[in-house]
């Protein structure tokens, strides 16, 4: 089963999410060794992404290993997000993902993201921009409208299907509307709806992706191309290698033992330690440890210890310790 993204063809119909905040280099790269056929990086401000002189750092452009690596962008202004479209295409990104999602207060404020979901015109302008400016692939991120009232949801229908005409290389759809942020469940009857209507589109569900048999169940029930691994990946990279056993008939893997875990666990710290200097690689991975620590026995005492680490060593010796391995 593939997964077909304009001129990408990926090898399973599943990938990384772009995570603000999280889908850095090394999440990217665990990610990979688990089986994810594409990953994104954290996503991006369009007038930042334009901005020469952002683009030169190294925590914002694409490594040698890691292709294909899509980028997504977030913006209100067509040009701007144009420009920086073609940016980040030039600096090595194999793929644009245009954010019209997001339903972060701060984003809403601004009038990006989920926010343009009210605006039909300002999306489908913004999207032939940015095709026109770029030969890569071009993805949408959607949610169901803005609200649920009836005229958010004919907006909805009214960009999916002009998007579709014109021939976008994906639709990336959320099952939630932006106001429900993510409260509630995930619709996925409503993807289902998109790929009868729209079926030579590639239709790709996001949502409450958290366990690789009922992700790969609703592959099966939808109809729909793939999804988007988001929170679910944060912690747990072997959500890949299960779903990818299941989509391919296979029995689902053992779960990892705890020195399975704190090998990873450990080589994702180190490669976070490549990117930040080693007391700010400590308080930056703690975030990552709410995932991976939820298969210990006594993940409440183990995040204790790890909150308490102070600097690399005591971080690598609390792993360690908790999780019976060493590096």
């Amino acid at each position: 089963m593939v997964l077909r993204l304009g001129n990408i063809i990926l090898d399973s119909p599943f990938f990384q999410a772009p995570l603000s905040g999280y889908s850095d280099y090394a999440m990217r790269s665990i990610s990979r060794l688990f089986g994810a056929p594409l990953t994104f990086a954290g996503v991006m401000l369009a007038k930042s992404a334009a901005h020469p002189k952002i683009l030169k750092k190294p925590l914002f452009r694409p490594y040698d290993d890691e292709h294909p690596i899509g980028a997504q962008i977030l913006g209100s202004d067509p040009l701007i997000m144009a420009k920086a479209a073609k940016a980040l295409e030039e600096s090595g990104y194999d793929l644009i993902d245009l954010n019209f999602a997001c339903p972060a207060p701060k984003v809403l404020r601004r009038r990006r993201g989920g926010y343009l979901l009210k605006h039909p015109g300002k999306v489908m302008e913004i999207y032939r921009r940015v095709r026109d400016a770029v030969s890569c692939p071009v993805l949408m991120k959607l949610r169901t409208g803005f609200d649920n009232s009836q005229a958010c949801r004919d907006n909805f229908w009214q960009i999916a299907s002009q998007t579709a005409a014109e021939g976008i290389d994906g639709l990336v759809v959320h099952g939630r509307s932006v106001v429900q942020k993510f409260t509630g469940k995930a619709d996925f009857q409503i993807l289902a709806e998109l790929k009868r209507s729209f079926p030579q589109t590639t239709i790709i569900g996001s949502g409450d992706l958290f366990e690789a048999d009922a992700i790969a169940e609703q592959l099966k029930t939808t109809g729909i191309d793939g999804v988007v691994i988001a929170r679910g990946a944060i912690g747990n990279p072997w959500i890949f290698r299960d779903l990818q056993a299941i989509i391919n008939g296979r029995d689902k893997p053992f779960e990892p033992n705890l020195e399975e875990q704190g090998k990873i666990i450990l080589k994702h710290f180190e490669l976070v330690c490549q990117l930040f200097d080693n007391i700010k690689a400590v308080r930056y991975f703690r975030k990552f440890l709410g995932g991976y620590s939820k298969r210990h026995p006594e993940r409440k005492k183990l995040r204790q210890q790890v909150l308490a680490a102070e600097n690399k060593s005591e971080f690598i010796e609390t792993i360690n310790r908790w999780y019976c391995t060493s590096i």
